[in-house]
């Protein structure tokens, strides 16, 4: 049975398969939690990764709501006061969701880039 930390592995994985560089894993401080912290040379991303087994009530990527982004970008903004090397690239907060397909019964990533704007 997979659990959350293997929906982030995976997630981390893909990211690294669009040559992303993996900057930090659950990130946490005193205002939340970032699952992913990726950059390429253009960006740095604080990525949400939200994993559902039924595809019920709007989905995994619904479970994203303002609070949990309001969450994400306090977070953000704790990371690049502590690491100021960051702080020159533009930052995107992004989604990746991972719900049933059906005809594998696996699991299907959805990465919605740009998923909210602070």
């Amino acid at each position: 049975m997979l659990d959350g930390n293997d929906f982030e592995e995976r997630s981390a994985a893909l990211l690294e398969d669009y040559g992303l560089a993996i900057v930090a894993r659950q990130y946490r401080c005193k205002a939340g939690e970032i699952d992913l912290i990726a950059y390429d040379e253009h960006r740095l991303l604080f990525v949400e990764v939200r994993a559902r087994r039924h595809r019920s009530h709007g989905g995994a990527a619904a479970s994203v709501n303002r609070a949990k982004q309001c969450r994400i970008t306090r977070c953000a903004a704790y990371f690049l006061n502590r690491h100021p090397q960051w702080c020159h690239l533009p930052c995107r907060f992004d989604v990746i969701t991972w719900e049933p397909d059906h005809s594998t019964r696996g699991f299907e990533a959805r990465w919605i880039q740009a998923a909210f704007i602070t």
